[in-house]
């Protein structure tokens, strides 16, 4: 269908349903015009001051506005608001044979029971009856219908349910006003009643289409079909992945965490963040790493660092593994790639310690190469995004989600997008508690949120119960030192310092005679306090003993003890965070401790 004199305009008010506020831009001639809106109902979204807008002049001297509002431009797209175009648009369509061929009847405005129907059709075999749904309300790709509560609607889809009962074909024909749409659903927030009655429509033979249309400044056709999605269907998989990206980088312009290691994000600072941000909190790596760069500020000098060194700078970080397969992943670097970071996905996995999640976050942030970088957080994000019912503990999982999200990265920005779904995972879609569902940009396609069922996604299996032991911990030093162990340079808290420990619970009279075995006699033994580490999958019940002795001399004969001067070890001797209730008594401060210092601006 055509339109005849069309002028364009900026939408200033509506005064009222019927009426619009428009200027209008004409060459040499910039007025104010009132202009008829014949869209009484809708469009609240899209009469927005400034909205650029198109009118039809109308020559009959018998109304008091001389035009009819027609269009408007939403972003880049030009969405007719007609209300009488689509029923134009679909006699057209329906002359034309697309729909239905060997026409033999079109009779607009057919009563079918208590209802005028848009259209009955008769082919040489066929009765059908048609009613026409205009659409203009769009939300992220979604075309939704109604945007205001509407009883006819609900009646005609009633009677078209009769008619099939009475052998005729039904239709209902959404025509949506404009191109760039992904999907058709009912609007369920405005109008559940129609919601309902359009799933028992189908339900009952009623045929429920969709098409949008090819709109110009003059003209608007049917164009394309589109998928209807009733609230019972699920969107595809690929329609909501494919709608994340804009939405998503949109947030992160403005929501943006500031973190040390984004302002500067080379390649070695992006590694050794990600390395520290694995099992451990944003806040508690911050002083961490400035701390680490500030001591070992690139490849080379951290591949050159002795183990002693790292591991200090690391202590109170746990899971201490992660630093010395840094260490040894430098020390590749070295020797393999020239003292340079390789900038591939697949040559980074072959670095000690570095896996898919960390060689995509380096590879896309410091190189940007279109990889994912699928963690906890993202799993948690896009699996409640798509109600997945995936085990994320299960490797098969997460490399399914790296598989489904390569296709939808934005090459120009891979970096920010995985940063943003971290931080979408932190700050908003929460692990615990209910997620702040209206701060998330993909509020209004997320299933999870849809469904209202939070707390069943993301899916994972239970972890196995963790062993538990028994430790006994003993403070033992003279007038100077006190007595220390390097742990074995294998298995949990290899290579790091602790105090003398015993399995299980000793007494005092056992701990008395692990004494005496030892050379030394106690001059006076004291009862600590009780305390408790959990690793990953062990939880340590620990007692402690502080012991005095006449000297410490007997016990060099274990050639696994040292002895030094408390002060040494804040700066030489890493100690384990698991023993920080015990290394308080020598006023010793763990890794963890200090940094806390530091945070607080103590010096100890």
């Amino acid at each position: 269908m055509k339109y005849e004199n069309i002028s364009k305009g900026s939408f200033i008010d509506r005064p009222n349903r019927f009426i619009a506020q428009v200027e209008i831009q004409e060459p040499g001639n910039i007025r104010q015009e009132c202009v008829h809106v014949k869209n009484t109902g809708r469009c609240r979204e899209l009469l927005l001051p400034g909205a650029e807008v198109y009118m039809e002049k109308i020559l009959s001297g018998h109304r008091k506005t001389g035009y009819d509002l027609i269009g408007i431009k939403k972003g880049e797209v030009l969405v007719n608001i007609d209300s009488n175009a689509p029923n134009k648009a679909v006699y057209e369509w329906l002359q034309s044979g697309v729909l239905f061929k060997d026409v033999t009847l079109i009779k607009p405005e057919a009563v079918f029971g208590n209802s005028r129907l848009d259209f009955y059709v008769e082919t040489k075999d066929r009765r059908i009856f048609l009613e026409v749904k205009g659409v203009t309300l769009e939300k992220q790709g979604v075309a939704l219908f109604p945007d205001a509560p509407t009883k006819r609607a609900v009646k005609h889809a009633k009677e078209l349910i009769r008619a099939v009962q009475e052998g005729y074909e039904s239709y209902i024909l959404f025509v949506i006003q404009m191109k760039g749409i992904r999907c058709f659903s009912p609007n369920q927030d405005t109008q559940p009643e129609f919601a309902d009655i359009l799933r028992t429509a189908r339900r009952a033979g009623v045929r429920i289409l969709a098409y949008d249309c090819l709109v110009t400044q003059n003209s608007m056709e049917l164009s394309e079909p589109v998928p209807v999605i009733l609230k019972q269907d699920r969107l595809p998989d690929a329609f909501l992945l494919e709608r994340i990206a804009d939405l998503l980088l949109a947030w992160y312009d403005k929501n943006r965490r500031v973190l040390p290691w984004r302002e500067e994000p080379t390649p070695y600072r992006v590694w050794v963040s990600e390395i520290m941000l694995q099992q451990t909190r944003v806040e508690a790596v911050k002083p961490y790493f400035l701390r680490f760069m500030e001591e070992l500020p690139d490849i080379g000098a951290l591949a050159q660092a002795e183990e002693d060194t790292f591991l200090k700078l690391w202590e109170g970080l746990g899971y201490y593994s992660r630093v010395r397969n840094l260490h040894k992943a430098a020390v590749q670097i070295m020797e393999n790639y020239g003292g340079q970071m390789p900038g591939d996905y697949r040559e980074l996995q072959k670095l000690q310690g570095i896996g898919s999640y960390t060689a995509g976050a380096i590879a896309s942030i410091a190189f940007g190469q279109a990889v994912p970088a699928v963690d906890g957080n993202v799993l948690r994000v896009i699996s409640r995004l798509l109600a997945d019912d995936g085990d994320i503990s299960d490797p098969a999982v997460k490399r399914k989600m790296e598989e489904r999200l390569l296709p939808v990265m934005p090459k120009d920005r891979p970096g920010d997008f995985n940063q943003a779904l971290m931080d979408l995972g932190a700050t908003v879609c929460l692990a615990n508690g209910m997620p702040k569902c209206r701060e998330c940009p993909w509020e209004g396609l997320c299933r999870t949120n849809a469904e209202k069922a939070w707390l069943q996604y993301p899916k994972k299996s239970g972890k196995k119960p963790r062993k538990t032991e028994q430790k006994t911990v003993l403070v033992i030093r003279d007038k100077s030192c006190v007595a220390l162990r390097k742990r074995p340079a294998h298995g949990l808290l290899a290579g790091l310092y602790e105090f003398p420990t015993l399995d299980g619970h000793a007494t005092r009279e056992e701990t008395l005679c692990w004494l005496k075995r030892q050379g030394v006699h106690a001059v006076r033994i004291e009862r600590l306090s009780d305390a408790k580490h959990i690793f990953t999958h062990i939880e340590w019940q620990m007692i402690g003993y502080c012991v005095w002795v006449d000297e410490l001399e007997p016990m060099k004969k274990d050639k696994e003890l040292l002895f030094v001067e408390p002060a040494q070890t804040q700066a030489r001797y890493p100690i384990p965070s698991a023993f920080a209730v015990y290394s308080r008594y020598l006023e010793i401060r763990t890794g963890s401790e200090k940094i806390k210092d530091m945070e607080e601006g103590r010096d100890r």
